[in-house]
């Protein structure tokens, strides 16, 4: 466990250069799994901005027009 943790860092302090994905993953790690309440309350609040870039995740609706 202590290898994903250090992974899952890697990843948080280099976002810029990981898929949303990625960030995701780390992110999950870390608030399941995260040393302190700090780390693993900080890896719920980045999840939160990750989600917020992109607010039509999850809630697709698929054409109406294909499969008809």
């Amino acid at each position: 466990m202590d290898e994903r943790r250090r992974e899952a860092r890697a990843v948080v302090a280099d976002v810029a250069h990981h898929s949303d994905h990625l960030i995701r993953l780390a992110c999950n790690v870390l608030v399941q799994h995260g040393e302190t309440d700090e780390e693993r309350e900080d890896a719920r609040i980045l999840l939160v901005v990750v989600d917020a870039r992109h607010p039509t995740r999850g809630n697709h609706r698929p054409d109406p027009e294909v499969g008809s």
